[in-house]
């Protein structure tokens, strides 16, 4: 099955996954911190604006003066992160920015996707053509862009970021392209990459 671009988001990890099969020649690479989706050295030039984008971020900065990290398939990232830092609650963080950029005005109406963690908490939410979506994550909660558009419990087992990044990467869902995982430390939050090498 093709459920495209998906994340899950447990209580205590998160992951997010680029599954495509209009631009596979993407990877992950880590700008300071940041982790951003784009193309490999190889892919062929594209203008399309949802190839190259942040799909991880993390802050010290959030609800109660806490950390949180935030994931996502594309520019809404970053209008997440601001709101956290702004002080807004995970649930207003992502509700807001996903209204307001609303789904992708591609072939598909690709919906957008995002899940926060915080120090205590774990949000996932979705804006596609006909809802917005924002819910608490109680248990590993898996949402994609494709067939699996609204956030339902999934097995996810993993419990760091390595592990987050690589079982999403091997779920059983087709055309894997790179993954990226994140967990919740008592130092702040871990990241790692999967790009299938």
């Amino acid at each position: 099955m093709y459920v495209g671009r998906f994340v899950v988001v447990g209580p205590d990890v998160a992951a997010y996954r680029v599954s495509s099969r209009s631009f596979p020649n993407r990877e992950i690479r880590d700008r300071d911190g940041t982790l951003t989706v784009g193309p490999t050295a190889d892919a062929p030039p594209t203008d399309n604006p949802y190839v190259e984008y942040n799909c991880l971020r993390t802050t010290t900065e959030g609800p109660r003066d806490g950390a949180a990290a935030v994931l996502g398939n594309g520019s809404h990232v970053d209008p997440i992160v601001e709101k956290i830092e702004l002080g807004y609650p995970a649930r207003d963080a992502l509700a807001e920015p996903l209204l307001a950029l609303d789904y992708e005005k591609d072939d598909y109406d690709t919906p957008r996707i995002a899940g926060v963690l915080d120090e205590d908490a774990a949000h996932v939410g979705i804006v596609r053509n006909d809802a917005v979506l924002v819910k608490a994550v109680e248990q590993p909660t898996l949402v994609a862009t494709y067939e699996r558009d609204a956030p339902s419990p999934v097995e996810f087992d993993a419990t760091d970021a390595a592990a987050a990044a690589t079982d999403a990467y091997d779920f059983d869902f087709e055309h894997a392209v790179c993954a990226a995982g994140v967990a919740r430390t008592n130092c702040g939050f871990e990241t790692a990459i999967e790009n299938g090498d």
